[in-house]
């Protein structure tokens, strides 16, 4: 039954960029002006499947899996350096090897907002419009504490394995993510699909761990630089969707956000999840399709 909704689901031609001897699965699908979608943890780019086969018709569709996620590949420690300013390079690295002439719509959800958006922060001129859901691309909100169990993910022995033994973080969020229309356990079980054992779970643990609070932890500086930039991007068409019963990225973010850029076009769901793009995928999937295309 997971198997054939899987394939139903995700119809796609899987595609990889060397990384070094790192294989970096990517889709690339339809034609016309790039649309580049970036996930973030524990997700990887099922999550943009229903946006993807949307969009085909009219518009080229990348969709990266980061390195440790989806079907990319899932290095030791000893191979790869899961950091925040890895990850912005190697998103560098795959648009660079596409070589793509026209502008690019970007669509970021979760840890897709700082790494979309610190590759962005290199690139300004190479964006089209913003697609912002359930993120941030800026330090924690002064008015958001940090959650109690990201801080036990990200800093103690029980984290770890709760998240690389039992697959916590990834059948936590899926089971928590959708507020108005849960996932069925099948699905579930797909967005669990690639997080399948110890070895194959820490992109999961390091991405928790990996997240800045302070001046002086790793990334910091990347953050406040990438939040910086922004006003590069204040002139731009930006399209904010937002659950706001995220337990993580909440109003606090989503007041961020519209401090930042007033003119954004903004549709919020106050029962709405963090997989916003599940939750209300009837509503959320043709508004970017609408907003893409140049439909009020």
């Amino acid at each position: 039954m997971v198997k054939e909704l899987f394939h139903s689901e995700y119809p796609f031609k899987s595609n990889f960029l060397d990384l070094d001897g790192l294989k970096y699965h990517y889709l690339d699908e339809g034609s016309g002006a790039p649309v580049l979608m970036v996930h973030g943890n524990p997700s990887w780019s099922f999550y943009y499947r229903n946006l993807v086969k949307a969009l085909t018709p009219t518009h080229r569709c990348i969709v990266p899996d980061h390195i440790g996620c989806g079907f990319s590949d899932k290095p030791g420690d000893n191979r790869y350096d899961y950091t925040l300013s890895r990850r912005i390079d190697d998103l560098e690295r795959l648009v660079d090897s596409l070589d793509l002439q026209e502008k690019i719509t970007l669509i970021v959800h979760d840890w897709g907002g700082m790494i979309g958006m610190g590759w962005a922060a290199r690139h300004p001129e190479r964006i089209e419009r913003l697609v912002i859901l359930n993120t941030a691309a800026f330090p924690l909100p002064k008015t958001k504490s940090f959650p109690l169990a990201l801080r036990i993910c990200r800093d103690t022995v029980i984290g770890t394995l709760l998240v690389r033994g039992f697959n916590a973080f990834a059948r936590g969020a899926a089971k928590v993510g959708c507020k108005l229309n849960p996932m069925s356990a099948e699905l579930r079980q797909i967005y669990c699909l690639p997080y399948c054992n110890w070895k194959n779970r820490i992109a999961t643990l390091r991405f928790v761990q990996d997240i800045p609070l302070k001046a002086g932890d790793k990334g910091f500086d990347i953050v406040t630089a990438t939040a910086d930039a922004l006003t590069k991007f204040s002139g731009l068409p930006m399209l904010i969707l937002w659950g706001e019963q995220d337990f993580v990225f909440d109003r606090h973010f989503l007041a961020e956000w519209q401090k930042r850029f007033p003119e954004a076009k903004v549709h919020s769901w106050e029962k709405g999840g963090h997989y916003i793009l599940e939750d209300v995928k009837d509503e959320a999937v043709p508004l970017i399709e609408g907003f893409i295309n140049g439909r009020k």
